[in-house]
């Protein structure tokens, strides 16, 4: 084992989860914007990040049930649509040209994200019951979108249920909860197309991001709403921008 390797992608697993365990959002994008950057090739990136997904998201998922981030009412709305958005998403990115689908999600992303932000700075964060269908329509998409582009369920589902009224903390640790199996979904079509990913990949992304986890767990818990619905905010926005300055430069 490349030791080196390992230890680079370990620290790439680690920020990411922090992000995502903390914000609800951008293991996928942060990691596979930091994996193209050093030469990865596309292809092997996403499968890697999918795969590292299984189990990051299975410590994050314990992590946010043993400080009670988690709405169970939500989370089962969520992760059968999320699984079948998946799988695919999974199929559409092997027959189709995902760049056109990418630039839309970004530009919404960003919007959302945008209105995130300015309902926090004037504290109005309202908390309301989220239907099932508006949850059953976000697990749906996010998932498509998250195979499809190597990353952004988190960015999409963590924004569309603040934006249905569930509180910041719930929507990140739910968020967090579900992605575990759609994770699985994900990386079992992916594999199953793509073959598997190197070992030292997998385990330094896998390493980093479950020492991450419960850290971002306890961020998620002891932040205020209206702060954390700042962060998420300004989240999206910062992703939404940094992919769309990737597609379109």
């Amino acid at each position: 084992m490349d030791l080196n390797e390992f230890l680079t992608f370990a620290a790439i697993g680690f920020a990411a989860q922090i992000v995502d365990g903390a914000l609800g959002m951008g293991f996928g994008l942060v990691a596979n914007a930091v994996l193209l950057a050093i030469g990865t090739p596309p292809a092997a990136s996403s499968a890697a990040i999918h795969a590292a997904k299984v189990f990051t998201g299975g410590a994050s998922a314990l992590s946010h049930a043993w400080f009670r981030n988690i709405d169970r009412r939500v989370f089962l709305h969520l992760v059968l649509p999320g699984m079948i958005g998946g799988v695919l998403g999974a199929a559409v990115l092997q027959h189709a040209p995902p760049e056109p689908l990418r630039v839309a999600i970004g530009v919404y992303l960003a919007l959302m994200g945008l209105w995130m932000l300015v309902r926090a700075v004037r504290n109005r964060v309202a908390r309301k019951r989220v239907h099932a269908l508006g949850a059953h329509g976000t697990g749906l998409v996010a998932g498509t979108l998250d195979a499809v582009g190597g990353g952004g369920w988190g960015a999409v589902v963590t924004s569309s249920l603040i934006a249905q009224g569930a509180e910041a903390r719930y929507a990140v640790g739910t968020t967090n909860a579900a992605e575990f199996f759609v994770a699985i979904a994900i990386s079992a079509a992916l594999t199953a197309s793509l073959g598997v990913v190197s070992w030292v990949w997998l385990g330094g992304l896998v390493a980093g991001g479950i020492v991450a986890a419960p850290v971002a767990a306890w961020l998620t818990r002891h932040l205020q709403m209206r702060i954390l619905t700042a962060m998420v905010g300004f989240a999206v926005i910062a992703l939404s921008v940094h992919s769309l300055w990737r597609l379109l430069r």
